[in-house]
């Protein structure tokens, strides 16, 4: 048996090929599926079968467009069935006890609801090394560190799934051996669980002596800590709920592979009303940028900002460093479902500023010039999470976790100066552009944020 694991940055995600003598199965497969493509190229390998865990809240699956490519098998779970969300597309239903057998290789599926009510993981067994399985391909049911949160279907739900999941863990895995290896669908930084540890693979063994949902004495308090510990709710996760129960557009190649001159350019924003991303540096997008365009600057996180952010029924255009194709951004917006790219201006903003055109600027002060308009009344805004915030603040400041930034601008002054800060300046530069979108005309971004602030010694206070 050979295992190997693609991750993607940003949101965290783990998909595996799972292969025996020159056949391979792909289990939670990202949108972008020329990854294995090439993959089973290279080793002349056939894709023969494709699997899902569950109906994933947090990434547009690419496993109806790799069936599309290849011809492979789908198998996907039965127990969808009068659920909120079911899957719509042709597929195999699998439940618990079907196994699939490729050369000595059996995968096995186990239904293990709580994240999702259709939740299956899977059992590898290799003929020649016994009866007891080798790993378990574990999805967002268990994680290294923790467990899927319960709460993706609601309030009216997450009660019986945190009770299902409560179950999967005591008892649809109780009697797997220790040595059972562990490979999970999620790594630390999503938001699909709480507490990930950043090791990518663990034993059944470690994580019951570790992780501490094991630890709960019964279903109760279980259900109480697993509520207490969920992270933030990404909007978005319903749109991806729906879009991969309905099943994600076929794509049949990466969009929005070419460059635009700046005329074609303007002409996409002012007749499809597109939505221009600005992948720059804050320093770049503060000296000049397109009125209205959202600075979401290339990064480890620039995924999550844009599923959060980013209008999914409006094309979307890219700027960039001149000369340069941004294919990671248009790789990571088709994988949340942000399939309308067109392409990305063509000699960056140099071309625009040779036409004459319209141009904005966002003000970028540095942690010391803020302490001194705070001194003066400054309306200070910090865009970090509920942890960040509670760990130490600046006295006074306004608390609006970015995600949440677009639903509470009726909370905003729009009579005077915004002063957004976060950990280092990326994150409150998004946020100081969406409001430059939603028209308030005197915002700043502190560059350096909390780091530079605490760097300088200025006052802050904890607490909620």
């Amino acid at each position: 048996m050979k295992l190997d694991r693609f991750q993607v940055p940003g949101l965290s995600h783990y998909s595996y090929a799972v292969g025996s003598h020159g056949k391979l199965v792909i289990v939670d497969p990202k949108r972008d599926i020329d990854t294995y493509l090439e993959y089973a190229a290279e080793r002349e390998a056939k894709i023969t079968h494709i699997l899902e865990t569950h109906i994933h809240a947090d990434y547009a699956s690419g496993a109806r467009e790799l069936a599309e490519a290849t011809g492979a098998e789908l198998h996907l779970s039965a127990y969808d069935e009068g659920e909120d969300y079911v899957y719509r597309f042709p597929h195999h239903p699998m439940r618990e006890g079907d196994r699939i057998e490729i050369d000595g290789l059996t995968i096995a599926a186990l239904h293990t609801p709580g994240h999702t009510p259709e939740h299956l993981s899977f059992l590898l067994h290799e003929a020649e090394r016994g009866s007891h399985p080798l790993a378990m391909l574990s999805g967002d049911f268990l994680f290294v560190g923790s467990l899927g949160r319960p709460d993706l279907l609601g309030e009216a739900s997450k009660r019986r799934l945190a009770e299902l999941l409560y179950e999967s863990l005591h008892q649809k895995i109780r009697d797997l051996p220790d040595g059972v290896e562990i490979y999970p669908a999620h790594g630390a930084g999503s938001f699909c669980g709480s507490g990930m540890s950043d090791r990518p693979q663990s034993t059944l063994g470690y994580e019951r002596a570790s992780n501490i949902f094991f630890r709960d004495p019964d279903k109760e308090t279980f259900v109480r800590h697993i509520l207490s510990t969920v992270p933030p709710f990404p909007d978005y996760y319903r749109r991806m709920k729906r879009v991969n129960s309905e099943g994600p557009n076929l794509l049949g190649g990466l969009p929005g592979g070419h460059a635009l001159e700046p005329q074609e350019f303007r002409d996409l924003m002012e007749r499809d009303e597109a939505i221009v991303v600005d992948l720059r540096r804050p320093e770049a997008f503060g000296g000049a940028h397109i009125p209205g365009s959202l600075s979401i600057g290339m990064g480890p996180t620039f995924v999550t900002w844009a599923a959060w952010l980013v209008p999914y029924d409006r094309p979307i255009l890219l700027v960039a460093e001149p000369g340069t194709d941004p294919e990671s951004a248009r790789r990571a917006l088709v994988r949340v479902g942000l399939d309308d790219v067109r392409g990305w201006l063509k000699g960056g903003m140099p071309a625009w500023m040779e036409k004459g055109w319209e141009m904005a600027e966002l003000e970028q002060i540095s942690a010391a010039e803020l302490d001194a308009r705070r001194r003066l009344g400054a309306t200070i805004v910090d865009v970090r999470s509920d942890q960040e915030w509670a760990a130490g603040h600046i006295p006074g400041a306004l608390h609006i976790m970015g995600g949440d930034l677009s639903k509470r601008f009726d909370d905003l002054p729009r009579d005077g100066s915004l002063h957004l800060i976060c950990a280092t300046g990326y994150r409150s530069n998004i946020a100081a552009s969406l409001l430059r979108r939603a028209g308030f005309s005197e915002v700043a971004n502190v560059t350096g944020g909390m780091t530079g602030w605490l760097q300088r010694g200025l006052p802050v206070e904890t607490g909620a």
